[in-house]
């Protein structure tokens, strides 16, 4: 999994890198919460790990702006911090952390938390897929609505978007149905 790293401590980076290469993760290190974020605003990152005290923007301010940016795709963003006490770790939840590790890290801890990880981004996957699923029936083509009614598949996309319908014959359907209509009403062929 890619995992995008900000930390400005070098000794703490360099250790949690390793143990991330390790654990076969692809891991992009920053030092600072600026250069974590445009990181962020560059590609699309599974999984953050962040320090809680930076320069320039600290793990707080970087979680609030990651949640902000409301991605199609989720981040899990782990706090990991010196900071402890259950003050604290109210305080990352709240800005928008998905789980808190203090400094320093269990190795055995942090792989247990990114497992954790990986299957929440599993679920948010399988979830945003689900979402995107439209139950069409296989003969008339009505679609079901949220309160389990069918409609007319123009009617339930007009109620959901702007898009408007002008309706004409594809090719295909004019020779199969149209003109045998035709030619049974006795209309010439021209």
């Amino acid at each position: 999994m890619k995992i995008l790293i900000a930390d400005d401590d070098r000794m703490s980076c360099t250790l949690l890198r390793r143990t991330l290469t390790r654990l076969g993760h692809e891991v992009t290190e920053t030092s600072d919460g600026r250069q974590a974020w445009e990181c962020f605003q560059r590609e699309m990152v599974p999984l953050l790990i962040v320090d809680w005290m930076m320069p320039f923007i600290n793990g707080l301010e970087l979680c609030r702006m990651v949640r902000a940016e409301r991605r199609a795709r989720y981040t899990y963003i782990i706090m990991l911090t010196a900071l402890g006490g259950k003050g604290s770790y109210l305080e990352g939840i709240d800005a928008g952390a998905d789980d808190f590790i203090t400094k320093p890290f269990d190795p055995d801890e942090l792989k247990a938390r990114l497992t954790v990880a990986e299957r929440i981004l599993g679920l948010h996957a399988e979830m945003k897929q689900l979402k995107g699923l439209l139950p069409v029936c296989a003969y008339c083509n009505r679609i079901r609505d949220d309160d389990e009614s069918w409609m007319r598949l123009e009617k339930y996309i007009t109620r959901r978007t702007d898009a408007a319908f002008s309706h004409g014959i594809c090719p295909d359907c004019y020779e199969s149905r149209v003109r045998p209509e035709l030619a049974a009403l006795g209309v010439p062929r021209t």
